[in-house]
């Protein structure tokens, strides 16, 4: 039903009145009055009336949804407030899907179709919007009365929510508690108090976070407030495959269990894993034993360290496995990043060897050359620096 607050008018702000909300006119971000809506990728296809899908999906208070029969064949738009049948009076939500994507939710949610399910009256006239405000209005007011009841009587239980049926008839309150809770008398006071028919619904801490909704650490809005709908187990593996560090308050999201995002990115992660060899041991080198440090899986890159040795030294995953299958032969590498064994490196000191004399008669006649180009631009400079020779003077005959 949205919450409560939206600048759209939508949850309840009427014509003429002044805006509530944030005061952006409908066009917030927060998703607040789209919590968990569903883009209806069908709905530009024209079916026949008598081939439609008469089952149309409505949406309540905290992102509840459910499923009832469009009997008297009325065309709703998403997001009409219709009247629908409950198990005692009727209540009033929002049209959130219709078509043959409803025929799809229920299958892959396994609700079965039937003459059972509940109908749809009519579309919500402004007197049901009225009586269904009244009876949004008594619930904060009747939460805080019972958390004081509750505490009088000293039972071990968290209230997250309660929730008024539009026509005044019922109420459901929300909790959550780690162990069985013995709430009849509390059922005897509320319902004397507050004069309705009272249900008491547990839920489970994830659904207590999807209720009440809030902020992550990524600063966006928590995914089981917005689209996330089945709450899968996530285990301490999730993390240790992802190299995160195993903190709890980093690791734990706003209902104090581990975070379901965890579970997204791990089947990539595995996958990448499995060309990634287990290094039970440290590998021994002649520079010392080095040891695994951390992983950058998708690099395929090993850190190891030595021993007093503070810096790291990146492997590759192909060097990691010589190196594992020279210790397995009992051979020591010279160190991680040359893997040639002592012996081997010695018949290459040979082979370099038998070049060694094409190098000497390199060096000797490159040595020639240059002492030649010396003594040339000495004997050059000596002739530049001579005086010219004088001619001889004729002698005077006596």
């Amino acid at each position: 039903m949205g919450c409560g607050s939206c600048a759209s008018g939508g949850c309840g702000t009427k014509e003429g009145s002044a805006v509530s909300g944030c005061g952006s006119n409908g066009t917030c971000g927060t998703g607040g009055c789209n919590k968990m809506n569903v883009f209806d990728w069908l709905s530009h296809m024209d079916v026949p009336a008598s081939q439609k899908f008469d089952v149309v999906e409505v949406k309540f208070k905290g992102g509840r949804k459910e499923y009832f029969r469009n009997i008297n064949q009325v065309d709703f738009c998403t997001g009409d407030y219709v009247v629908c049948e409950m198990a005692s009076g009727q209540h009033i939500g929002t049209v959130s899907l219709q078509g043959e994507l409803v025929r799809l939710q229920m299958k892959r949610k396994n609700v079965a179709i039937s003459d059972d399910i509940h109908v749809i009256y009519r579309i919500a006239n402004e007197k049901d919007l009225d009586k269904h405000t009244q009876a949004m209005a008594r619930e904060m007011p009747t939460l805080y009365r019972t958390r004081e009841i509750i505490r009088e009587m000293k039972l071990n239980m968290k209230l997250s929510d309660v929730e008024f049926q539009s026509d005044n008839t019922k109420t459901t309150f929300y909790y959550s508690s780690e162990e069985r809770v013995d709430f009849r008398e509390l059922i005897k006071s509320l319902a004397s108090e507050f004069k309705v028919r009272i249900e008491m619904r547990q839920i489970s801490l994830r659904q207590e976070a999807s209720r009440l909704g809030g902020l992550g650490s990524c600063g966006r809005e928590l995914c089981c407030s917005t689209w996330l709908t089945d709450f899968k187990n996530i285990s301490t593996s999730a993390a240790r495959y992802q190299n995160l560090s195993l903190n709890p308050a980093k690791l734990s999201g706003q209902c104090g269990r581990l975070k379901c995002c965890l579970n997204y990115e791990l089947e990539t992660y595995i996958d990448a894993l499995r060309d990634i060899p287990t290094v039970d041991v440290p590998l021994k080198t002649k520079k010392g034993t080095a040891t695994l440090q951390k992983t950058d899986i998708f690099k395929k890159i090993m850190w190891f360290g030595f021993e007093k040795d503070t810096n790291w030294y990146p492997v590759a995953i192909d060097k990691v496995l010589e190196i594992m299958e020279l210790n397995k032969n009992n051979v020591i590498p010279e160190s991680l990043e040359i893997l040639t064994p002592e012996p081997e490196r010695k018949l290459d000191r040979g082979a370099q060897s038998l070049n060694s004399d094409l190098a000497n008669l390199d060096k000797k006649y490159s040595e020639e050359q240059k002492k030649k180009k010396k003594k040339k631009n000495r004997n050059g400079n000596k002739n530049r620096g001579a005086k010219p020779p004088q001619a001889a003077t004729p002698s005077n005959p006596q």
